[in-house]
């Protein structure tokens, strides 16, 4: 039974030294280190914590699950990131505990138990016979390492003299100072990580919270005192005249409010853009409060130029909208098409409408006052344009779904003709689609609401087809042929305007089908159809202009009557019963700013100070032992040696070709010294140095 219990523990010391020994293992420090050497790769290439918009567009629903699933968006915060980094934190300590305390003991050992034999089987290994005294041969050789610089201890043993030199046992602290560096820069880059905030997370004293809230609804748990002890990097939006005295940090797939000692009012936000329309560069003027002696100050904070303030960080990090304020008319598209309703809306924020007894919401989510976007000149060049200012929103209807839309204010022109664009985007990560309205004569979008009312209106349509039947031959005849004829040219108009010109085509086929005509007669009635359906809308048309106070009809009216029909029907696929045409705003402005917290960067400046001298000292520092054994080569009568056997030995921790030089200059040296006026009695091992 003790013999069994003895081996379970043989065992058991056996699995854990083979651990301890994978822990320091050379191996695994390198995979560690290449492992984060290519996770940091990835963090500098892939832009961590956008909006997940933008990596959804750029890299599609596949590979944005892929990347996220690996928390590529995010990676110094990862969990695994974070275990690499514990492990070779471990693996460092353990190699630093396992081999400090020898590396002392060596420093401070001279080794004066070595043996002849031992010496001579050194690589670098000499030895001679000298006709001096042992005291004078010791008395030289202390001298001669004195000058290079050594420090040497004697020993006398059994008829026989032993010294031993060392010189460069900073190479040994080199040793211990790069493997601490490495562990001070572990810490400090785990107290600026976000492994305090995931522990707190993890023993439930702090909740992430998923939803969108304003700062006061959100709920204590998830707030982080002033006062917290790990570093933190999050982010805050400002407007402008507003303020602030908190930091949103990201966790998981929620966020933690972080509590800051001082409040932060943005006074003026101003940006200066290129030709381009990029932003060449956007500043802040704040005034920052200590919230604890109401100290303030003020300070003007730009890109690149942060302001330090008690340990905090405050960057110029990005600028959005702040909440401007829109003034937009709302067109109906269908029920009464062609109406307005003047309205007023704000950035960042929603308005809800019914619509033939279903809501919709409008979710305003910016505003841009400069769109410059290239275009062809005249003369086939490209040129950047000033499209001017725009207004984004989503339209959401009853059942969560929403389409965005980028609507914007003047109308812009395209080979000669003016058109309001409304671009669409129908799910995200779709590409922008866009919807070119016509600009009538006074740059406005009257004459096609009014054009498209008429167009929607069955009565008016009806009332205008009857009128032109009447004016063909077989119309005079009235009655009941007459009213017929004009309700069905109203239905292929109707058609036209619901489903386009491809369900008009098959309609008509259709009734030529029914009608079993012959090829040459259904094709003239086709043509005639298209014809009277033409007609029809020139004639609602020229009507709409003429209630405009329209007189002449030219050409311009007649080419914005062809682009406004292509409009018509496309309309049906808009996705909107509402046009939202933007026509005034008051601009107001917000500043992102990044707001951090690094006490471990003073850690991570000291570690990687200690580990720069560490590896001067191992690359730079020789450590280097001689050693010089002095024996009797023959005894006199008296007893008395009359010569001495010396035997030079050395190493070198580096095994360079440096020391082979030196090794033989200081044996040459002592042999001249201390050695006979035969210099042919030097010897050297073979094989050896």
């Amino acid at each position: 039974m003790t013999s069994q219990a003895q081996t379970a523990r043989k065992r058991r010391r056996s699995l854990s030294s083979r651990l301890y020994t994978w822990l320091t293992s050379m191996n695994l420090a390198i995979a560690l280190l290449s492992i984060l050497a290519i996770a940091s790769v990835i963090g500098t290439v892939l832009q961590q914590n956008q909006p997940v918009n933008d990596y959804l567009i750029e890299f599609g629903p596949f590979w944005y699950e892929a990347f996220n699933a690996l928390k590529l968006y995010d990676v110094y915060s990862a969990g695994w990131f974070v275990t690499i980094l514990l492990f070779l934190l471990a693996s460092t300590s353990a190699c630093l505990i396992r081999n400090t305390p020898g590396f002392m003991r060596d420093i401070k050992s001279f080794r004066l138990n070595a043996q002849d034999k031992s010496l001579r089987a050194f690589r670098h290994s000499r030895q001679y016979e000298s006709d001096l005294p042992a005291t004078t041969i010791v008395e030289r050789t202390q001298g001669l390492f004195a000058q290079l610089g050594y420090k040497a201890r004697v020993k006398e043993r059994e008829g026989e003299t032993l010294v031993a030199a060392r010189k460069g046992g900073m190479n040994r602290i080199g040793y211990v100072l790069t493997h601490l560096g490495m562990v001070v820069i572990l810490v400090g880059g785990l107290i600026d990580s976000k492994m305090y905030l995931k522990t707190l997370n993890m023993l439930g004293v702090v909740e992430v919270e998923t939803r969108d809230l304003p700062v006061s609804q959100v709920p204590q748990e998830s707030h982080l005192p002033p006062g917290s002890l790990a570093g933190f990097r999050g982010s805050v939006n400002i407007p402008e005249g507003k303020w602030g005295d908190v930091a949103f940090i990201g966790l998981k797939d929620g966020y933690v409010v972080q509590n800051l000692p001082f409040k932060i009012e943005i006074e003026d936000f101003f940006v200066e853009f290129y030709d381009t329309g990029m932003p060449k560069s956007f500043n802040s003027k704040i005034t920052l409060t200590d919230k604890e002696t109401g100290e303030s100050i003020d300070e003007t904070i730009r890109v690149n130029h942060p302001l330090r303030y008690k340990g905090y960080n405050i960057f110029q990090s990005s600028f959005g909208d702040g909440g401007t304020e829109l003034e937009f008319d709302a067109w109906q598209l269908f029920g009464k098409a062609g109406t307005k309703q003047a309205l007023e809306g704000t950035v960042n924020q929603e308005r809800t409408f019914e619509f033939n007894g279903e809501k919709y919401k409008l979710e305003f989510r910016d505003f841009s006052l400069f769109n410059v976007n290239p275009t062809e000149g005249p003369d086939g060049s490209r040129e950047n344009t000033n499209f001017g200012p725009s207004v984004t929103f989503r339209l959401r209807d009853a059942a969560g779904e929403a389409i965005e839309y980028e609507n914007y204010f003047q109308p812009v022109e395209f080979d000669g003709t003016k058109y309001f664009l409304s671009g669409v985007t129908p799910e995200v990560g779709a590409q922008q689609q866009f919807l070119f309205i016509p600009a009538d004569r006074n740059d406005s979008i009257e004459t096609f609401m009014a054009f498209y009312a008429t167009l929607k209106d069955r009565d008016e349509i009806t009332r205008i087809a009857a009128d032109l039947v009447a004016q063909t031959p077989q119309g005079g005849q009235g009655g009941a042929a007459q009213s017929s004829a004009a309700r069905s040219i109203a239905g292929m108009v109707e058609t036209f305007v619901e489903q386009g010109f491809s369900a008009l085509t098959e309609q008509v086929d259709q009734q030529m089908a029914e009608r079993d005509m012959p090829p040459e007669m259904a094709e003239q009635a086709r043509e005639s159809s298209f014809r009277v359906v033409q007609s029809v809308l020139m004639r609602a048309y020229m009507e709409t202009l003429q209630d405009q106070g329209v007189e002449e009809f030219g050409d311009r009216d007649e080419d914005f009557f062809e682009k406004a029909l292509d409009v018509v029907t496309v309309i049906p696929n808009y996705g909107s019963p509402i046009f939202v045409a933007p026509t005034g705003f008051n601009h107001i402005q917000s500043t992102g700013l990044e707001i951090t917290r690094a006490p471990g960067m003073f850690w991570v400046y000291l570690g990687s100070l200690m580990l720069t001298l560490g590896i001067f000292m191992l690359f730079y520092i020789h450590y280097r032992r001689l050693w010089v054994l002095i024996k009797p080569a023959d005894v006199n009568d008296d007893g008395e040696s009359t010569r001495h056997r010396v035997v030079v030995a050395g190493t070198d921790a580096r095994k360079n070709i440096d020391f082979d030089q030196a090794f033989a200059q200081f044996s040459d040296e002592l042999m001249r010294q201390t050695g006979s006026n035969d210099q042919n009695d030097a010897s050297t091992t073979p094989g050896k140095g």
